[in-house]
């Protein structure tokens, strides 16, 4: 059975990580000069905690092709077969270094295999895709078989998210310094999701907090279509950038409104959250489009 990888900005629980015997590699950033990663790390809450009272500004790095190939030299000692799923292409140059790294390990181990997918896909969502690997995977499929459905499908994995401040997203240069101010004052909320190149996309504007929630599940709506009961048949994920509750009332609206019950909820970690701020929600779903 293949080894199946991935990085750090999948936002998955530790626990699901080791269940299901997915491999992750961390991407570090830098807070108050200090670097996270791979030997230090940061408690989440303490790390929302920072840019929410003390006005923090983290900034991240992608993963560069010695720590890639270091991680995969690690991994193939244990299983020939690496399936590696990468943060989004559009958000990052992560997956091209992988994809370097991989083809560097393959030259110098001719024993092994590794095939790089891009996910096109960020925080959860790169967990949802990771998800899908596990099933085909433990259902038996071959590394290539997975590899191949992934890619097929890569389109059918849809993001939908709205953010509490859009101060984060003037600093990503989502939104101008302009929109971010006259947006807080009137509590305008941005409705964003990945398009199909991987891109971070501005899609809607809502005013207040409470209906850009239902603004995601609408989204929900519109794009599962023919997905309905697959979503039904598995699993919705929802991450958070220290907002709980929100999270929890967005999946009892999906409840109610499309009858599925199974779910995967998680805190944004901080490689994402720094660039999306506390008080973000996102929902991912398998889609008809994104």
């Amino acid at each position: 059975m293949f080894q199946i990888t991935t990085d750090s900005t999948a936002d998955l629980p530790v626990e699901y990580l080791e269940k299901h015997n997915v491999g992750c590699m961390p991407i570090s950033y830098i807070l108050d000069d200090v670097t996270y990663g791979r030997d230090r790390e940061l408690d989440w809450k303490e790390f929302y905690a920072m840019m929410r009272n003390e006005g923090k500004m983290p900034t991240t790095s992608q993963i560069n092709p010695e720590e890639a190939k270091a991680n995969f030299e690690e991994w193939i000692k244990k299983n020939k077969e690496i399936l590696h799923l990468a943060f989004s292409s559009g958000l990052s140059g992560t997956y091209n270094n992988m994809r370097l790294a991989a083809e560097e390990v393959m030259e110098e181990h001719p024993d092994c295999r590794i095939i790089v997918v891009d996910s096109l896909s960020a925080s959860m969502g790169e967990g949802l895709f990771v998800h899908k690997a596990v099933r085909l995977r433990d259902a038996g499929k071959t590394m290539d078989e997975t590899a191949e459905w992934l890619n097929s499908h890569v389109q059918n994995f849809t993001h939908v998210f709205t953010v509490d401040d859009l101060f984060h997203l003037h600093r990503g240069g989502r939104v101008s310094k302009t929109a971010a101010v006259i947006g807080t004052l009137v509590s305008i909320k941005p409705k964003l999701h990945v398009d199909g190149e991987g891109h971070l996309i501005v899609i809607d504007k809502v005013r207040g907090r409470k209906k850009s929630l239902n603004a995601l599940v609408d989204y929900m709506g519109e794009k599962m279509g023919s997905y309905l009961q697959e979503n039904r048949d598995d699993c919705v994920f929802i991450s958070h950038g220290d907002a709980l509750e929100d999270a929890e009332y967005v999946r009892d609206q999906i409840r109610e409104r499309f009858g599925i019950q199974n779910f995967l909820i998680n805190h944004i970690g901080p490689t994402i959250g720094a660039h999306s701020g506390p008080g973000t929600i996102a929902l991912f779903f398998m889609g008809e489009s994104r």
